[in-house]
């Protein structure tokens, strides 16, 4: 059972030294649904992402697993009232990969150094569940380029004792990721779901063209280890009250995957939701039903309206 959770977890760093890039991801066969562009970030670090739209910028920030593929639904509704840009991480989707910390604070570098590059100003972070600790890591920093940060089921939200992270650091493994089934792979995505929709199953379709790649799913099964251990060595919560934006928090009501069910088994969403967004002053949190840990795209007419409405009041 823990290993089962285990791999459901692992579809929603220790440090390492940050060295040139060994070489990029590139699934070129993955169909993202906009024209993808690429831009070099501190010397070496590729980061592939779209740039839709024209008005104020969104920033988008995928989770743990995830690609910007993850905001399309929000993007294509979106576009027409804002420059809405989304990212693939270092390591993820069509960026490039290498030798590289993968830990909160290496990421927030990495897109405030792709914010400067574009001279972005003014901007509304959007950040999906990693995406949403790497954002809130960006905020806390105060740069005044962000003016307004929206976390969709965010990691970060739900605290883990020493013991605890001893426990990710046994399970959560290259080799237990690695021997990870095709049926298995299957049902770790419906995980993120209340109830997977037909038009989410191209995300299992690209894990599994992934898996056949073995120099590209070998860095993936490498580099999410230092993703989980990276987001519990630099945990937020008891920085989440020093946030000085306006901000909204998204949970879907049938999260699997906040809080841990083997760990935390008698806490609920609701109560990891609201008790941390009450640390953050002024901040608004919204529950949408049948909805699972992939909130914006299973209610995405509804997390669009919030975004709307958010960003348009700030």
């Amino acid at each position: 059972m823990t290993r089962l959770f285990i791999q459901l977890l692992l579809v929603s760093s220790l440090a390492l030294p940050v060295t040139a890039q060994e070489t990029t991801t590139d699934m070129e066969s993955w169909n993202y649904p906009y024209t993808v562009h690429h831009l070099s970030v501190n010397d070496s670090i590729d980061l592939a992402y779209v740039d839709e739209g024209e008005g104020p910028t969104l920033l988008f920030i995928h989770g743990l697993g995830s690609n910007l593929q993850a905001w399309q639904k929000n993007i294509e509704q979106l576009k027409a009232d804002y420059r809405c840009i989304a990212i693939d991480l270092p390591g993820y989707g069509k960026s490039g990969r290498g030798d590289l910390p993968y830990g909160m604070s290496f990421f927030a570098d990495q897109v405030l150094a792709f914010m400067d590059s574009l001279e972005l100003k003014d901007v509304g972070l959007v950040g999906h569940s990693m995406g949403g600790q790497i954002a809130i890591h960006i905020a806390l920093r105060n740069d005044p380029k962000v003016k307004q940060l929206a976390l969709m089921a965010p990691a970060g939200f739900e605290q883990f004792s020493e013991a605890e992270h001893q426990w990710f650091a046994t399970y959560v493994r290259p080799e237990f990721i690695q021997a990870t089934t095709e049926p298995q792979i299957v049902r770790n995505f419906e995980a993120n779901f209340f109830a997977m929709p037909e038009d989410a199953r191209f995300m299992i379709e690209d894990r599994l063209e992934m898996r056949a790649d073995e120099d590209a799913y070998t860095a993936y099964c490498q580099m999410i280890p230092h993703c989980v251990m990276g987001m519990l060595k630099e945990p937020v919560y008891e920085q989440l009250g020093q946030l000085q934006l306006p901000v909204m928090v998204v949970y879907g009501a049938d999260d699997a995957l906040i809080p841990n069910r083997i760990l935390h088994p008698t806490l609920s969403t609701e109560t990891v939701a609201t008790e941390a967004t009450a640390l953050i002053p002024g901040a608004e949190l919204h529950l949408l039903d049948e909805a699972g840990h992939f909130v914006q795209w299973e209610q995405a007419e509804a997390v669009n309206e919030l975004l709307l409405s958010f960003f348009r009041s700030k």
